[in-house]
């Protein structure tokens, strides 16, 4: 499986306030970040998988509310997120 629980705390440390913080708009950006990553990655290979297109649509759409909210909400951490992972706007 490629997201276990230890990645899943790795990506939290790094991103979030502690290893259990799941909740935070800069940890749930994250972890869509990497698992959009990967989906990419596989639709690479595997053209023809029209469920794991869906699915990545609604990660992209997901991420992009929570980062709209985030926006919205506090522009710096907004800035430094966008910055951390490399995504662009």
């Amino acid at each position: 499986m490629y997201l276990n629980k230890e990645k899943k705390e790795e990506i939290f440390g790094q991103y979030g306030k502690s290893t259990t913080d799941t909740g935070s708009a800069e940890s749930q950006i994250a972890l869509f970040s990497y698992r959009i990553s990967h989906l990419t990655e596989h639709l690479k290979k595997n053209r023809k998988d029209y469920t794991t297109a869906r699915s990545l649509t609604q990660l992209v759409g997901k991420r992009r509310a929570l980062l709209d909210y985030l926006y919205k909400r506090d522009i710096e951490r907004y800035r430094a997120i966008i910055k951390a992972l490399g995504l662009r706007r």
